[in-house]
């Protein structure tokens, strides 16, 4: 995941105020006016007169460029660059910069050889554009694959320790987290995003289940729902498959009646794959249906079908390894 820089010059206030609104990492603004824009917000600020700006043009602007960002020179590549001498330079060092003037430029240069560049440089072209360039870089994590599972067991089983997750986001319905006892069936556990009579919303929570299970993470991690803490990243993930990230504010974790929840699904023909899940035992925890819809977990039955995602087993401080792991 890049950073976004918004580059403003000459100065533009209005610009510069909306680039840090929308959530840019930092600033490239002309030397004069770094203390002006360094007391609009806590961010990066860099000088544009230390920044060099470079054009790929020739085999030979590439060579060049390479060696600068080896000797530690802070480089910009100029709009107008290409793919290939672009996935040439990230072979060769991790600091590379590319501008964008759009939406679509940004998007290409955050996702070269599956990594991107280090940083996307914005441009006074992409001002109109700066909310969804940031929200497709920075907070847009790709597709998770969800299966339709059907459940087989639900069982109370006295009290536990779990874990509610406030974000700093508003959750909407068919939002949730994939949570699981193992890292290789997760369930889709919905958002708090639904009143009754008797509790209003909290469309920022996600009550997760047990201090033990496992929780999806951005980039392909995993960690234990009783390991979450303030400001950390979470991934949050639609009915729909598509994930973002959102930053916990708050992890509360209380003791509770608690639930058992087993489900499978068909991956291959006529192979099963089962998981479980600990959840609080109240009316305001849910599953997700496969329409999105949120099911309470009081009224889940056998045959109920949820949305759940199967994966390999096997992680060791939540990175994934190749081992020979079985978890019950």
């Amino acid at each position: 995941m890049p950073q976004i820089y918004f580059r403003s010059v000459p100065y533009n206030k209005a610009h510069v105020t909306l680039a840090l609104e929308s959530g840019v990492d930092g600033l490239i603004v002309p030397q004069d006016m770094a203390g002006q824009a360094s007391a609009l917000a806590r961010c990066a600020v860099w000088a544009d007169e230390e920044t060099s700006r470079v054009a790929l043009t020739a085999k030979s602007d590439e060579r060049d460029a390479l060696e600068r960002l080896r000797g530690g020179e802070r480089l910009v590549l100029a709009r107008g660059w290409e793919v290939i001498p672009v996935e040439n330079l990230l072979a060769g060092s991790d600091a590379v910069f590319a501008e964008a003037g759009s939406l679509d430029e940004a998007r290409l240069a955050s996702g070269i050889l599956e990594r991107g560049v280090a940083a996307v440089v914005l441009t006074a072209e992409a001002v109109g554009e700066i909310r969804e360039i940031v929200a497709a870089c920075k907070l847009s994590q790709g597709r998770e694959e969800l299966l339709p599972c059907l459940v087989t067991r639900v069982e109370a089983v006295g009290l536990g320790h779990r874990v509610c997750a406030d974000t700093l986001s508003l959750l909407r319905r068919g939002d949730g987290m994939l949570v699981g006892n193992s890292s290789a069936f997760t369930f889709l556990v919905h958002a708090e995003t639904e009143r009754n009579e008797y509790v209003a919303a909290r469309p920022f929570r996600v009550n997760a289940g047990a201090v033990h299970a496992y929780v999806r993470l951005p980039r392909d991690k995993t960690t234990y729902l009783g390991e979450l803490a303030a400001g950390g990243e979470v991934l949050i993930v639609n009915a729909d498959g598509a994930a973002r990230l959102a930053t916990l504010g708050r992890v509360k974790i209380e003791v509770r009646p608690m639930l058992y929840i087993e489900a499978e699904t068909e991956v291959d023909q006529g192979l099963k794959k089962s998981g479980g899940i600990f959840l609080q035992n109240a009316e305001t925890i849910r599953l997700t249906a496969p329409d999105g819809a949120p099911l309470s977990v009081v009224g889940l039955k056998r045959g109920d079908a949820v949305l759940c995602r199967a994966d390999e087993a096997g992680r060791h401080f939540g990175m994934r390894v190749r081992e020979d792991i079985r978890e019950v």
